[in-house]
């Protein structure tokens, strides 16, 4: 009897749930593999240039800050 209430649940899982776990690990799998799509290497170059410019505006405010108030970094690393 304790038998028979278990291998109801142990059939519906190998017949549905087993197989569709399966499909959408490997689903995944395969994407990861894939690498990026065009879309995303677009963004990433996007956000390279995005970081690059705004390296550069950082480095101009710095010369700027250096000219102007040249004790600006040791009173930034006391704080």
């Amino acid at each position: 009897m304790d038998m028979d209430l278990l291998i109801a649940p142990i059939i519906i899982f190998m017949v549905v749930v087993a197989p569709i776990w399966l499909v959408l690990h490997y689903r995944s799998k395969r994407q990861v593999s894939q690498g990026l799509t065009e879309e995303e290497f677009n963004q990433l170059n996007g956000l390279i240039a995005k970081a690059e410019k705004m390296s550069g505006r950082i480095e101009t405010l710095e010369a700027i800050l250096d000219t102007e108030s040249p004790e600006w970094r040791a009173k930034h690393e006391l704080s």
